[in-house]
């Protein structure tokens, strides 16, 4: 239950757009987004994070990815990975 309060606690921040969460496959199972953005956004930051989670344990194989934050023009993408998921939210930076 508590990761729902989460999730709509999220939602509710000023400039959210929206949230996706993953599973380790990289499979939407929660979004606010449709469905066209939530499986293009869920494929390519699934891919993105691993090969940032890889690239962090090769430089330290004691370390770990926890926070991958993207800033473009137009957007800021955060992930949060987890064992089992990654939880993403995007942004509109500037509101």
């Amino acid at each position: 239950m508590q990761f729902e309060e989460t999730l709509k606690r999220i939602q509710t921040h000023k400039g959210v757009i929206g949230t996706i969460v993953v599973n380790a496959e990289g499979i939407p199972i929660r979004t606010t987004l449709d469905n066209s953005t939530t499986v293009q956004y869920a494929g390519l930051l699934h891919q993105l994070t691993m090969k940032a989670r890889s690239t962090v344990r090769d430089i330290d194989p004691q370390n770990d990815l926890t926070f991958l934050r993207i800033r473009s023009k137009k957007h800021e993408i955060m992930v949060a990975p987890d064992k089992e998921y990654l939880l993403i939210v995007i942004q509109n930076p500037s509101e």
